[in-house]
């Protein structure tokens, strides 16, 4: 059988960077090479593309979240190309070496977090280019993205979320902490909208750190979330598969040490004991279902397909709030989508890479059928 031709992306613009390189080493090392002819590609922080010749080898410091980078070396610059528009994929990378040579992608995997990545740009990117990808489409990343959007949508539809106001870089010097506090409460988290992985995230008791939070948040997003912090406990569910076939996995409790206030980048990426990862969380069933039952119903309502982590807050009167969404969660060795999602079905980390393929070009299969349809119609 022939190999299926993956094209892996990471890398990229955002302030994730590191994390989708480290992400994108922990998929290679677990890919069954007898089933995939790998491509590479990072980009970098300039936004070139890079295919990288050896896919063992392309990075520094694969380990270290504070030192990982792309090797300078061992890789060709390329650009992107649709040889004709057809209902088949034929997107091509086209190797800008001078040998005017073209390499053939049957799918991506862009395992990349963040802006420019996350948010729709590349999904829509590659979607211009005819080639199927593993993931969210671009509606459903750009407005899980938005962190305000998703509020807003999931909360029409009943989904308990905290209370929250938004501002936008323009509103920044009317922004008055004492009227933020007579609406939320004295003890607020401050997030850029559109970042992940707890990038310019904080968590504020008084008027400095409101405002040292606030420029933190700006320098991230030209929009913010105020919000009112929940207590309880941090519940996290992925969620796995396509349109009217969805597969909630197991439920995990993260419990950050006590030094890092919250579930901090540091917490997630840089302090190995930064947290403590249970799977299963100790939940009753009846809770454990409500909370596999609310995430596949957030993923349904944000449009997605492919794979999402739903994360949520555990009330101690057993109200399930939603925190956010992640519709390209981390795959690094510790990293929560694919522990969970391996608790519930039995697969391997390898498995679930296949799956998560395999659903990327159903996706395809099916638009591309439509498409059809509708040829035929006109």
């Amino acid at each position: 059988m022939a190999k299926t031709k993956l094209g892996l992306i990471c890398g990229g613009r955002s302030v994730e960077h590191e994390i989708s390189l480290i992400s994108a080493y922990n998929i290679i090392a677990a890919l069954d090479q007898q089933k995939y002819e790998l491509s590479v590609i990072g980009v970098a922080r300039d936004g070139s593309f890079r295919l990288y010749q050896d896919a063992a080898n392309f990075l520094n410091q694969p380990n270290d979240p504070n030192q990982v980078a792309l090797q300078e070396t061992g890789f060709v610059e390329v650009a992107w190309r649709v040889e004709s528009v057809s209902d088949k994929n034929s997107g091509q990378l086209l190797l800008l070496d001078g040998s005017a040579k073209t390499i053939h992608l049957d799918v991506v995997f862009p395992i990349m977090h963040g802006s420019y990545a996350e948010d729709g740009k590349m999904q829509g990117f590659l979607e211009m280019l005819n080639i199927p990808y593993v993931g969210p489409d671009v509606l459903a990343s750009s407005i899980s993205m938005d962190k305000a959007v998703t509020k807003e949508l999931v909360s029409m539809a009943g989904v308990p979320v905290a209370p929250y106001l938004v501002f936008t870089a323009a509103q920044k010097t009317t922004i008055n902490y004492d009227q933020v506090v007579a609406k939320l409460g004295e003890v607020l988290f401050i997030k850029p909208v559109n970042s992940g992985s707890s990038v310019g995230i904080s968590k504020v008791t008084d008027q400095g750190g409101f405002q040292h939070a606030l420029e933190q948040a700006f320098q991230v997003d030209h929009k913010i979330l105020v919000e009112a912090a929940v207590v309880g406990r941090e519940i996290e569910c992925s969620v796995l598969g396509n349109q009217g076939a969805l597969q909630a996995g197991e439920v995990g409790e993260i419990i950050p040490e006590p030094k890092h206030g919250f579930y901090s980048y540091d917490a997630k990426y840089v302090d190995e004991a930064g947290a403590k990862l249970l799977i299963p969380a100790e939940l009753d069933a009846a809770t454990r279902e409500l909370v596999q039952a609310l995430a596949k119903q957030v993923f349904a309502i944000l449009s997605c397909e492919g794979m999402a982590r739903v994360d949520f807050f555990l009330t101690p009167a057993g109200e399930v709030v939603l925190n956010e969404i992640n519709t390209i969660p981390g795959f690094t060795k510790i990293s929560m989508y694919p522990k969970l999602m391996m608790a519930t079905t039995g697969m391997s980390y390898s498995q679930l890479i296949d799956r998560l393929i395999e659903l990327a070009l159903e996706r395809q299969q099916r638009n591309s059928k439509l498409l059809l349809e509708k040829k035929m119609v006109e």
